[in-house]
């Protein structure tokens, strides 16, 4: 397995630091990361990086999505969801690759297009 290496500090675009607060809609084209809170939805084609010490609530649909915080809402990602410890995720996930780690919490539904017929929940997903 193809260990994957951390982006950069130099790629990410823009940064919502810790203790920072924002409520609303995000719109972007290159990669950002957040570690404060967010409240809102989030749009784009690229990467969303979600810091351990993030707390985000509401819609995501982005390119990849990576999670190492806190997650409520619903993730529609068009390449990959991964999700890394000590990720906190509840809701849903619509995605045709989804990475988990050992130590994540993940509470709900996901969707694989393209990997086969209808949804799988996480349960579902354990049991095979």
């Amino acid at each position: 397995m193809r260990k994957e290496t951390p982006l950069e500090k130099s790629e990410i675009k823009a940064l919502l630091g810790p203790g920072s607060k924002f409520e609303g809609k995000l719109f972007f084209d290159e990669i950002v990361r957040l570690d404060g809170s967010f409240k809102g939805e989030i749009v784009s084609k690229d990467t969303l990086i979600v810091g351990e010490t993030a707390d985000i609530e509401g819609e995501v649909e982005v390119g990849t999505f990576i999670l190492s915080g806190k997650f409520k809402g619903d993730i529609k990602a068009v390449n990959r969801v991964e999700l890394r410890r000590p990720a906190r995720f509840e809701g849903n996930i619509e995605a045709p690759v989804l990475v988990v780690e050992e130590g994540v919490v993940m509470n709900g539904n996901l969707s694989m297009p393209g990997k086969g017929s209808g949804s799988v929940t996480a349960a579902e997903k354990k049991a095979e």
